[in-house]
């Protein structure tokens, strides 16, 4: 059966460019070239996959509340850097030269490679050269991948944290559970980021939750009961796994001015990320992180999920 697989270029209400990748069975991908950001993923009903907050702008250089921002080089806030740093708030390029990738990467996939190089404003807040890599691909499954390369082109080492901060649609959070992080020990960004222990067999939400689960597994699912379907992330180069919701009171604070109403309900962030231990490259060195993230029926049997 072949697959016809298609990318546009639009642009959105900012007149910034965004990539539509689109499968033959209906589902698409929106990719904008401020922040390199997923912010859309539909699937063959045409259903939106990702939360976005009814008031996100996305006006340069402010992020779209929602999707799947870069974070990169720094996940929280560290010295000059402001928390997840600054690829979000960039201006990507289509990277016309890509280096090659393995052909579950490319092969029968709508995908787009886009390219960030460090500037001269980005040296003097973090003062390491780089190139960072990402390519989207729409499977004609309609699954959602993201590769990021990660390139020292400085003449000395350095060291960075990085996540996709996704935002998945959900029908309501407290119908929401998140399995494969059982055991696992995480940090709590609510606690000064001290160290525990999940106790329960799957994580649930009562109240604002952000955690840095360490060492996770390479595949957490994430079930929405009403909708009676499951994000199924896979995730290799990726060792933590953050999973965060603002709650009532924080969503309605100033600095979250772009999150109306209750949409925190209807959102949750479950990144697959390395902070913890941050990566350290050479010269020369070349580090890669890989999300992908599919949708399937909710009977469907979490032992076959590969926990």
């Amino acid at each position: 059966m072949v697959h016809r697989i298609s990318t546009e270029r639009v642009k959105d209400l900012n007149g910034i460019d965004q990539i539509v990748l689109r499968n033959s069975q209906g589902a698409s991908a929106k990719v904008s070239l401020h922040g390199g950001q997923v912010v859309s993923w539909r699937n063959d009903r045409g259903e939106e996959l990702l939360f976005a907050s009814t008031k996100a702008k996305g006006k340069a250089p402010k992020v779209i509340r929602g999707g799947i921002p870069i974070c990169f080089p720094q996940f929280d806030s560290c010295g000059s850097l402001e928390q997840h740093s600054f690829a979000r708030n960039k201006i990507w390029t289509v990277d016309e030269s890509p280096p090659s990738l393995p052909a579950k990467d490319s092969s029968g996939k709508s995908f787009v490679d886009l390219l960030l190089k460090s500037s001269e404003e980005d040296l003097k807040c973090w003062p390491h050269s780089f190139e960072l890599r990402l390519r989207v691909c729409l499977g004609a499954d309609g699954n959602l991948t993201l590769i990021s390369r990660v390139r020292n082109i400085n003449a000395k080492p350095f060291s960075f944290s990085f996540a996709y901060h996704s935002y998945l649609s959900v029908s309501d959070i407290s119908e929401v559970r998140v399995e494969g992080l059982e055991t696992m020990d995480y940090l709590d960004n609510l606690c000064q980021k001290e160290q525990f222990t999940e106790q329960g067999d799957a994580l649930t939400f009562e109240a604002e939750i952000e955690r840095v689960y360490i060492s996770s597994p390479s595949c957490v699912a994430v079930l929405d009961h009403e909708r009676k379907r499951t994000f199924v992330l896979r995730k290799e180069g990726l060792p933590d796994v953050v999973v965060w919701n603002p709650w009532e009171k924080k969503s309605k604070s100033k600095s979250m001015a772009d999150l109306v109403n209750d949409e925190y309900r209807h959102m949750v962030c479950v990144d697959g990320a390395v902070i913890e231990k941050p990566v350290t490259l050479k010269p020369g060195e070349e580090w890669t992180g890989r999300l992908e993230i599919i949708v399937v029926p909710s009977s469907f049997s979490s032992e076959g999920l590969g926990f």
